[in-house]
């Protein structure tokens, strides 16, 4: 088993809270009338850093396949703008998992708290960068990141760290450049249009609706583990469920079948089309174009496991890009064997 931890801005609630993390959490938990109808289910809460965001797509179509029902679980699936604030409300204890990136579990490490991924979703970030079209003869790489306003979904998410990754590595210091929060959707779309921004980083659908209205060009892709290789150097794994580690050690039954439904989710995604994706997800996912929808998830599907297994090398890979830019974790001894755990995938796949 390992793991690995990440660097994210958490909010001063949620560092006031982390003295009551796990004993909250476990109060959370309780035993309620399965949604699905029919006998009694533990009830688990999940913040997700955005619901409707492909990248997090297994959260959503877990619970419209009847998996977490299938395993006698309730599981709420509530949902943020940012992974950064999934992670805030997981360790305040208001939620006992968060789907968000694997890179948080670094920060939190260096700031005494351990906390770990469980399943692992994806190899790749499922993230683009995106350069308006006013600027795309000015931006055409990251060594043009110098001077301007580009946008992440929050300070301290993941779109934050590896942008900041991408400019350090390519010579940009990250007081060289402007991070603007901006959200995804609308909110980056709109930022885009009026000029908020040169650019940013974003996720589809996001971005099959820039690319559709000819806001944008794409700068650089990592929705596929090729893409992520080009641009991090090697497997980074992003999507996950994390939870504390003290209330997986303390409810290893609930992680376990938290796990086999995840997986059975990744394998059927594994062997089912884009379109019978989407069509099991809600209607206003598609916001009114069902083939927009459908193209998006299709060109985020190659960032999926098939098991919800940590990709080799892929802690390693965090590690770098955290270290390249962030002070607290480039002068941590990080144990990455403590970031995540395969112990629940393997029994769900064995």
């Amino acid at each position: 088993m390992r793991k690995t931890a990440r660097y994210s801005a958490l909010a001063a609630a949620g560092l006031l809270a982390l003295t009551s993390l796990t004993a909250c959490a476990n109060d959370a938990a309780s035993t309620t009338a399965d949604s699905g109808g029919g006998g009694k289910g533990e009830h688990v809460k999940i913040m997700v850093g955005g619901l409707d965001k492909v990248i997090y797509l297994p959260a959503m179509l877990t619970q419209r396949l009847g998996y977490f029902q299938d395993e006698g679980l309730d599981v709420e699936l509530l949902s943020e703008p940012a992974g950064v604030q999934a992670e805030t409300a997981l360790v305040s204890g208001q939620v006992q998992g968060a789907v968000g990136f694997y890179d948080h579990t670094l920060d939190l490490q260096t700031k005494g708290k351990a906390v770990e991924s469980v399943v692992q979703f994806s190899h790749a970030p499922g993230e683009v960068e995106i350069v308006s079209n006013k600027r795309a003869g000015d931006i055409t790489s990251p060594k043009d990141f110098k001077g301007r306003k580009l946008g992440i979904t929050g300070l301290g998410s993941s779109t934050d760290f590896l942008t900041k990754y991408l400019a350090v590595k390519n010579g940009v210091r990250v007081s060289e450049f402007t991070p603007v929060a901006v959200g995804a959707g609308p909110t980056f779309i709109s930022a885009l249009q009026q000029g908020a921004i040169d650019g940013g980083m974003t996720t589809d659908p996001t971005v099959a609706t820039v690319m559709e209205k000819k806001l944008g060009k794409v700068l650089i892709d990592m929705r596929t583990p090729k893409g992520s290789q080009e641009a991090l150097g090697g497997p980074y794994p992003s999507s996950s469920l994390y939870m504390q580690t003290d209330w997986v050690n303390g409810h290893k039954e609930t992680v376990q079948k938290l796990a086999n439904a995840f997986v059975k989710t990744l394998t059927w995604m594994s062997t089912h089309s884009a379109s019978d994706i989407a069509a099991k997800m809600p209607a206003d996912y598609s916001q009114g174009n069902k083939t927009l929808y459908a193209g998006a998830i299709k060109s985020t599907l190659p960032m999926f496991t098939d098991d919800g297994v940590m990709p080799e090398n892929g802690p390693e890979t965090v590690e770098k890009v955290l270290k390249a830019f962030n002070p607290n974790i480039k002068n941590a001894d990080v144990d990455l064997s403590r970031t995540y755990t395969t112990e629940f995938v393997k029994k769900a796949t064995g």
